[in-house]
């Protein structure tokens, strides 16, 4: 999760918000591919939670990682929550449950994504194996209660924590317990922004079923493939999802705008001081219904920024599109993920078959598809057929536009091969949580405790 800002410049109208938005269209050549993973910490010895205080515990970590690279630290209350790079250079931050997140550089091709994603990974193993500390890859916690689970010391997560509970049943689960893998990308015009939202949203849940890897909770096989998937059907619906106004055919901007302006907000930042202001929308805010309850209650750009950092639909829009729908996982993932989506929405003619595809598929479509892929991932039914026979579709176009898009390593190989595990899973018929599930039962004698050998960055 990015570093929430303090933009300062006041907000005047509602068109100041859409032209905000719009600043993010870009050049095609400018382009650039941001990958994001989280990872669970725990401890090598008992395979238990890491807190964030103490010798060995999550700010140890960080301040390691600080010396390590140099980056700055983010400061919330006095605690190191993160580290900022230089420009362009990313930034780690924590999830709520400790969760460690790499946000990485906007880079040009999957290739450099890989190599940032090793470098990272290499670097935090040669901090925290002197800690007796190793990261998990998978999309939900597999072992600890959510009351054994670390809480971080960052101000927007205590406001949230108290929220949550108010505005679903899972919301609590979503902080604690999950973690993703992201890819954030370019577009270059609000037209442009409209075909990859609407492409992208309608394929999430083939996304959600392709990288299904929470089979676990607290021990036991909890009957999904995707556990993170289904948390997210009941997390704060107002604020996730998949908005209606996204699918409609002339969708812009100012839609988008309209949607978030009426989404409660979480949090306003004054003089770093973090306000709880979850009773009111942002659009209620801009008409002052704040009063004097909070310093300087004037919306500010920043205030904006950090309002549609806290929308979750299944594709954020910002500056770029964040793609939102995987579970975390093992290495090789980090990289198809990005692979797969660049593959789709950065080439033309791969965006154009894309495109024809999910022409005809409504709403409701995908919402049903999305309720059913945390159980039943590729099996899930679609129209005469299965979503395991979409995924060859998908994963050829997805295939055609790497192809096409002619970026070669040192080696000489493009950045095809990195969609090789999503292609197995669709071969095979079968996720990484039923692998994982399959073993449960058989070589690892129904203990989850193998799964911190196996699944260990």
């Amino acid at each position: 999760m990015a570093r929430d800002t303090t933009d300062s410049r006041p907000i005047g109208t509602t068109d100041e918000l859409v032209a905000y938005l719009a600043a993010g269209c870009k050049p095609r050549e400018a382009w650039r591919i941001g990958t994001e993973h989280e990872k669970f910490p725990f401890y090598i010895d008992g395979n238990g939670p890491v807190p964030y205080g103490g010798e060995r515990g999550i700010r140890a970590l960080l301040e390691g990682m600080r010396e390590k690279l140099g980056w700055e630290p983010i400061i919330d209350g006095g605690h190191i929550i993160g580290l900022g790079g230089p420009t362009g250079q990313g930034a780690i931050s924590l999830e709520p449950g400790g969760q460690f997140e790499l946000s990485g550089a906007p880079l040009e091709t999957i290739h450099q994504t890989c190599r940032e994603g090793n470098a990272h990974l290499a670097q935090l193993r040669e901090i925290a194996e002197p800690l007796g500390i190793r990261f998990l890859g998978l999309g939900g916690s597999p072992k600890w209660t959510l009351a054994e689970t670390p809480r971080m010391p960052k101000s927007r997560y205590d406001i949230m924590t108290a929220y949550m509970p108010k505005v679903g049943s899972q919301g609590l689960d979503m902080m604690y317990r999950t973690c993703t893998i992201q890819v954030n990308l370019d577009f270059e015009s609000e037209a442009d922004m409209r075909r990859k939202m609407q492409v992208s949203l309608k394929l999430q849940p083939l996304a959600t079923a392709l990288f299904a890897n929470s089979p676990f909770t607290e021990t036991r096989p909890n009957g999904l493939q995707s556990w993170r998937g289904d948390i997210w059907r009941d997390t704060d619906n107002d604020r996730s999802g998949m908005p209606e106004a996204c699918f409609r055919p002339d969708f812009g901007f100012r839609d988008y705008v309209e949607w978030a302006l009426d989404v409660p907000m979480y949090f306003l930042i004054r003089d770093g001081r973090y306000y709880d202001v979850t009773h009111v929308t942002f659009r209620q805010f801009m008409d002052g219904a704040l009063g004097n309850s909070v310093p300087d209650a004037q919306p500010t750009m920043g205030d904006w920024a950090n309002h549609l950092s806290t929308l979750f639909p299944d594709v954020r829009l910002k500056r770029f599109l964040e793609m939102r729908g995987a579970d975390g996982g093992p290495w090789r993932r980090i990289c198809a993920l990005p692979a797969f989506w660049v593959g789709l929405l950065y080439d033309a003619e791969a965006l154009d078959a894309a495109e024809d595809l999910t022409r005809d598929w409504t709403r409701a479509e995908a919402l049903a598809l999305r309720d059913g892929v945390p159980a039943h991932a590729l099996a899930t039914p679609f129209r005469d057929r299965t979503l395991r026979d979409v995924a060859y579709e998908v994963l050829a176009i997805a295939r055609l536009g790497l192809k096409n898009r002619k970026r070669e390593n040192r080696e000489g190989y493009d950045e095809t091969h990195y969609l090789a595990p999503l292609e197995e899973v669709v071969a095979r018929g079968s996720t990484g949580a039923q692998e994982m599930v399959k073993a449960f039962h058989t070589r690892w004698d129904n203990s989850i405790e193998p799964v911190f050998l196996e699944y260990a960055y």
